[in-house]
């Protein structure tokens, strides 16, 4: 149109790092960081990033030059959100389950030139260097990161070489006169996050500046997270950069509180002493804190809006949570989508609805965000949208500004990624008449018994109504007849009993007959360090196990 002229009065290139400067003009002196005994301001906040910075400049960090990360959620990781972007550079948050040979193998991938190391996991990344050294001669340099009161010594069986250097004497060596390197283009990468897989075909999610700044304001937006919130870090942020509210508590000002580990004792205590305002995690997450003991809960210092995703809820889980005065959000998406994606947002008619509806309604995944074009469920060949009835079964596809810019040295996948027009999540789901999409299964865990599509998902939540159960993970079983039948691994809470035939007859008074396990197994299950069952462990167990058809024929 006539008259209009784009230049830097009118335009600059979004960038998460404009919420600390900020943040430090507006809230100076309030508390932006709390670990233990160590606090920091956002004056002292941007301080430390710009020096860090700097610091990475002068080791040779240049622009779009990859800076790994090992570490959970303490100061320093979250230092690093900033301080990486502000040097140009893209952040890698590496997962802390993973074991060397996996770092290894990631750290090759991302040809990252540093690698930023907590204590505790130094014996993990010298032993991923010493693999890389057989056949790299470039290695990336280690940054040690030790707590506050620790001296010069480190644990696990290592000692710091000369090559290696510490982080807090490292920023301590760079200049707060630094020129901050602000993107070129604001589709300039941010970071590079992995997604869970096998070490022959790592995926590493793009995430630029544009895309992690429109989901920041997007979480801030569906967390209800007004000016100066007191957030509890229990989602690890090196999981898609903390649902991007790494850089979300800045742009309000908030207050980080971080903490070593996730328990029940941690959270209850951190949230009484820190009058906590929001909190995240994985469904697990709130299973911990909804059977924590007596002795270890507290009354919450107000209501605390806990943001969950990751997988579908059990509404059971919902409704007890609501009971110990949590605000639920709940949210899907996932690493190709920033995190967060979609969000189950209130309608006022549910409130006159039975308790036990309501968290059902609250389970499903509704509607996208305000940084997202659109969700829909469609039939994967076809790319016809199904119809809004809740049963039709297709595969969830989303569009917008926060889906990932590609998947790193992968162009094949990313095109099939994006074949369509539409991100595709592989995960299965359907439209309700209301326009909410709800989750029935990822594509790999639906269980196809007899012909008849069985969701896991729901199988598992109506388990996790059962009072004995603590935790549940459906999974499919060979079987000679049906082709498979649904297996059901299950740990029970402390002091409860239940037995296989129990738990059976209570899954067939409460679903399909056909929906019912046909065998439980009793155990601790495998996680992830982002909370989520390893269900892959479980297939290849229930695999083990044989035919159940074959099993109880010959006895």
């Amino acid at each position: 149109m006539d008259g209009m002229h784009r230049c830097s009065a009118n335009y600059s290139p979004l960038t998460p790092i404009t919420f600390l400067e900020r943040s430090a003009a507006v809230y100076g002196e309030r508390l932006s960081l709390v670990h233990g005994t160590v606090r920091y301001t956002w004056t002292e906040t941007l301080e430390r990033c710009t020096r860090l910075a700097s610091a990475l400049v002068d080791v040779g960090i240049s622009r779009r030059d990859v800076v790994a990360a090992l570490a959970p959620n303490i100061p320093a990781m979250y230092e690093l959100h900033f301080a990486v972007p502000m040097a140009g550079a893209v952040l890698c948050t590496l997962n802390m389950r993973h074991d060397a040979a996996m770092i290894c193998t990631l750290l090759r991938h991302s040809e990252a030139k540093i690698i930023f190391v907590d204590y505790q996991f130094l014996h993990i990344v010298k032993g991923a260097i010493e693999i890389m050294s057989k056949t790299t001669e470039e290695l990336p340099r280690v940054v040690i990161i030790k707590e506050s009161d620790q001296q010069s010594s480190y644990t696990n069986g290592f000692d710091s070489s000369s090559d290696d250097l510490e982080f807090e004497r490292l920023l301590g060596t760079g200049k707060l006169d630094f020129e901050i390197r602000r993107p070129q283009d604001e589709d300039d990468p941010i970071s590079l996050n992995y997604t869970s897989g096998t070490t022959s075909r790592p995926k590493g999610v793009i995430y630029s500046h544009r895309g992690a700044y429109l989901n920041t304001l997007s979480t801030i937006l569906i967390n209800n997270m007004c000016s100066t919130p007191v957030y509890l870090w229990t989602v690890p942020m090196f999981h898609c950069n903390g649902w991007c509210l790494t850089w979300g508590v800045a742009a309000q000002g908030g207050t980080n509180i971080c903490q070593r580990n996730v328990t029940a004792r941690d959270i209850f205590a951190n949230m009484s002493e820190h009058k906590v305002t929001h909190m995240g995690g994985a469904p697990t997450v709130l299973n911990m804190i909804i059977n924590a003991p007596i002795t270890e809960q507290k009354l919450l210092p107000g209501t605390v809006t806990v943001m969950t995703g990751g997988a579908p809820p059990a509404s059971h889980v919902l409704h007890k949570m609501k009971e110990f005065g949590f605000l639920i959000v709940h949210s899907y998406g996932l690493t190709e989508t920033h995190g967060p994606a979609t969000v189950c947002s209130w309608k006022p008619e549910w409130d006159s609805l039975p308790e036990d509806e309501q968290a059902k309604l609250k389970s499903r995944q509704g509607l996208q965000h305000v940084g997202l074009q659109g969700v829909d469920i469609k039939d994967p060949i076809t790319m016809e949208s199904a119809p809004a009835d809740g049963k039709t079964i297709g595969e969830v596809m989303l569009r917008g500004n926060t889906v990932m810019s590609g998947y790193f040295k992968d162009l094949k996948a990313t095109e099939e990624a994006f074949s369509g027009g539409w991100f595709r999540t592989g995960d299965l789901g359907v439209r309700h008449p209301d326009g909410y999409i709800e989750l029935k299964d990822r594509s790999k865990d639906i269980i196809i018994s007899g012909g008849e599509n069985i969701s896991s998902i729901e199988v598992e939540s109506a388990l996790f109504s059962h009072p004995s159960v603590l935790e549940a993970a459906i999974v499919g079983r060979p079987d000679d007849h049906w082709g498979e039948t649904p297996c059901a691994f299950v740990k029970l809470k402390d002091g409860r009993s239940a037995s296989e035939e129990e738990i059976i007859k209570f899954c067939r008074d409460n679903l399909p007959h056909y929906m019912a396990p046909r065998s439980v197994v009793f155990r601790d299950l495998p996680k992830t360090s982002t909370g989520k069952i390893q269900k892959f462990t479980l297939k290849e167990e229930a695999k083990a196990m044989g035919s159940l058809t074959t099993k109880r024929s010959t006895k």
